[in-house]
């Protein structure tokens, strides 16, 4: 694996637990929820900067960069696949929403946080697969 694949690996581990930590000791689901995005992106750039050695900076960009990068393998399920774009609404209500609606549920960032796990997993399996 290449060094910036390993750091980007590494950075969504990290937010993993920053993510936990947030909603267990802390208990701010947005922030949390925030984490879980950030975890799985973090993942999808390994994934990307191994397979094509290049980075991509938006969520637009990395968001179809994994798709298409993905696309037709087994190992990554339909909700893996939807998870960065559901996720990035977390991160958009802990950036930028105020008023009603602007709160991330307890209940939405376990599910979340639940999800990037499988999803740092699944890419860490790819990585893996392809003798990187």
């Amino acid at each position: 694996m290449t060094p910036e694949a390993r750091e980007h690996l590494d950075r969504a581990r990290e937010y993993l637990t920053k993510g936990r930590s947030l909603l267990d000791v802390l208990h701010f689901a947005d922030e949390a929820g925030r984490a879980a995005y950030l975890a799985g992106f973090h993942a999808a750039e390994a994934l990307i900067s191994e397979r094509t050695g290049k980075v991509a900076h938006t969520h637009e960009g990395v968001n179809s960069q994994f798709h298409r990068l993905t696309r037709g393998d087994p190992g990554i399920d339909t909700e893996l696949r939807a998870f960065l774009g559901r996720a990035y609404n977390l991160k958009a209500i802990a950036d930028y929403e105020t008023g009603p609606g602007s709160l991330v549920s307890p209940e939405q960032a376990e599910a979340a946080l639940a999800t990037a796990i499988r999803f740092v997993e699944a890419v860490a399996r790819l990585l893996s697969e392809t003798g990187t």
